[in-house]
């Protein structure tokens, strides 16, 4: 059993899809419960480290799995305890999908975001682009697993004149939206 919620499809923002696609991040609070064992229903929220921690189950990596992945880890975490846990696990708030920008706009900093946002949305959150910024200078930095960081580079004029869309990607939670 997993709840669901819609989210507008960032591909398609005229389809939807379900949160089993949304990858969950430090700072997302959870809802975990086992139908008939109270003693372990608890309400966790991930850890900086990416980590939950439940009773019976440990430690176990929460960041970037999927709620079905975590249900189903759970679930096989107890099965040396219970036979055939019916284990549930609710996303209760997403307070990890968070997102930077930084750089000559109005508003830069820090912005809690709670459905999925492009880079043009990004900067518009923040106020848009001040007089002084290179429009052509704009990066998205992404810390990929083992640290290493991606960067992709944003053309603000191709995209408002409806070139080059594909730079406009869908921001992932950490992404820094940088304006020079």
């Amino acid at each position: 059993m997993c709840s669901l919620s819609i989210f507008a499809d960032p591909v398609d923002p005229g389809t939807t899809s379900t949160l089993s696609s949304y990858k969950l991040a430090p700072g997302d609070a959870l809802e975990v419960s086992v139908w008939k064992e109270e003693d372990l229903q608890k309400q966790v929220i991930i850890a900086p480290d990416g980590t939950i921690s439940l009773p019976l189950v440990g430690s176990i990596t929460a960041a970037g799995k999927t709620i079905a992945e975590i249900q189903q880890t759970i679930a096989e975490k107890l099965n040396s305890y219970i036979s055939d846990p019916a284990v549930n696990v609710s996303l209760i708030k997403n307070d990890g999908n968070t997102i930077f920008v930084v750089g000559k706009v109005n508003k830069p900093g820090q912005y809690l975001v709670n459905r999925y946002i492009d880079v043009l949305q990004a900067i518009s959150l923040a106020g848009g682009l001040t007089v002084f910024a290179n429009e052509s200078s704009i990066h998205i930095l992404r810390r990929m697993a083992g640290g290493e960081i991606k960067v992709f580079p944003f053309d603000y004029d191709d995209v408002l004149d409806g070139d080059n869309l594909d730079q406009n990607i869908t921001l992932e939670p950490g992404d820094t939206v940088t304006v020079r």
